[in-house]
Parts: C-alpha cells; sequence; structure tokens
C-alpha cells in the first residue's frame, strides 16, 4: 500500500501544465485507451454522466479551434491527442428530461416505477436545495463541473504511465462554440463546451513543481 501511495504522489509532482509537446512522440492507442477509460469511470453528480469527450484528430479542425484558442497555441500544434470536452445542457441535465430517465432505466437499472419518487427528488435538488434552475446558464455550470472531475482523472492517469497533459480554458467560448456547432459536434444545443486537454510527451523539462505549504490550505476542525 505504501509503495502505490508513492507511486501515485510521483505521478502529482510529475504533472505539470505543457505548453509545447513533442511533435515526434504519439501516445500508443492502449494508452490513450486507458486515459479516456477513466474519464468514463469518473463520478458524477446523481451519476449523470454528463459528458461528451471530442478527440480532436482533424488538422483543420484543430487549426480553426487554433485560431480562437489563445492557451492552446503551443498545443494544439504539437499535442499527440487533443480533447475539447463537452457538457449536458438543460435540455438533458434538468430532472425531467429524457436522457435522465434513460440514464437511470437503461444505463443504472432502476425499475421504472421509481421514476416517478426519483424526479421528485431531483426537481427538488435543481430547484431549491442547489437553485440550479435559475437560469440555462446555471445548469450548464452545474454539468461543467461534473466534467472536470473527468479531466482531472484522465490528466492524474496520464500522469501516471508518464503521459503529459495541459488543460485549457484559454479560448474565446462563443466562437468555439460557433466552430462545434456548424461542424454538427453539440447535437443541437444537447452539448456545449466545457473545457479543452491536450496529451502528449513533453518538448523540454518544466521548472519545479510549487504548491502552497499544507497549513495554508488545510484546516481541521
Amino acid at each position: 500500500m505504501r509503495n502505490k501511495q508513492q507511486e501515485l504522489l510521483a505521478a502529482f509532482r510529475f504533472r505539470h501544465a505543457t505548453k509545447e509537446f513533442d511533435p515526434n512522440k504519439k501516445i500508443k492507442d492502449e494508452d490513450f485507451e486507458f486515459i479516456l477509460e477513466t474519464g468514463r469511470l469518473s463520478p458524477s453528480s446523481i451519476g449523470l454522466e454528463p459528458w461528451k469527450f471530442l478527440v480532436i484528430h482533424d488538422q483543420e479542425l484543430r487549426n480553426k479551434l487554433r485560431n480562437v484558442s489563445w492557451g492552446a497555441q503551443g498545443q494544439l500544434l504539437t499535442a499527440s491527442h487533443f480533447i475539447v470536452i463537452l457538457a449536458r445542457t438543460i435540455k438533458d441535465v434538468k430532472y425531467d428530461s429524457d436522457y435522465i430517465k434513460n440514464q437511470m432505466i437503461n444505463v443504472k437499472k432502476f425499475p421504472e416505477e421509481l421514476m416517478g419518487k426519483i424526479q421528485e427528488r431531483y426537481k427538488a435538488f435543481q430547484e431549491s436545495d442547489q437553485q440550479l434552475l435559475d437560469s440555462d446558464r446555471t445548469i450548464l455550470d452545474w454539468s461543467i463541473k461534473q466534467t472536470y472531475i473527468a479531466l482531472a482523472n484522465m490528466m492524474t492517469a496520464a500522469a501516471f504511465i508518464g503521459i503529459d497533459s495541459c488543460p485549457i480554458e484559454g479560448y474565446e467560448y462563443d466562437s468555439v462554440h460557433n466552430i462545434l456547432e456548424e461542424e454538427g459536434l453539440l447535437e443541437e444545443g444537447h452539448l456545449d463546451v466545457a473545457v479543452m486537454v491536450a496529451f502528449g510527451y513533453r518538448a523540454k523539462e518544466p521548472r519545479p513543481k510549487t504548491r502552497k505549504d499544507k497549513q495554508e490550505i488545510i484546516q481541521w476542525v
């Protein structure tokens, strides 16, 4: 167990936000499938899995995204694999949606006769407990928060097997949205842009990792 702990901590110390990758080094298919699987197996609020992972291999599409993504200039040119993570919108994650019904019955295998009680519970959760239905953006942001769990798990999994990554929020939201919409990738408003992430192998060694001391960020009460 101690060895496993140290191996995992070593992965966290290895990981850094890689700005430029070695374009000549490509991730093996089985290694990238492993990374994607850790995203697929990630937890999400009420088990909705409100995400989709777009693996952007098409160079023309990468170039379009690069024109409107100031934070991905080096990564889109050099990364072995580049993902745009999408989050499900109010059309899918509102308590009475067909998506939730399908998720509960066909994915989570809940008895269909429980759907009335499930919807009642989720309605209270979204309306009053968390106030997620104030606007379409509020509930989209809730979905986006879930995608960051998958994002973190994929980056940690990559670091664990010696693969670099970089999470990216530096892009023009409206422009990226429009590009993906024109490509027919947002499923007619059921999906929207959450975050980007690049994977590959570092072109050069980063500076040493820095973090606050534990005493500054941990409080026992």
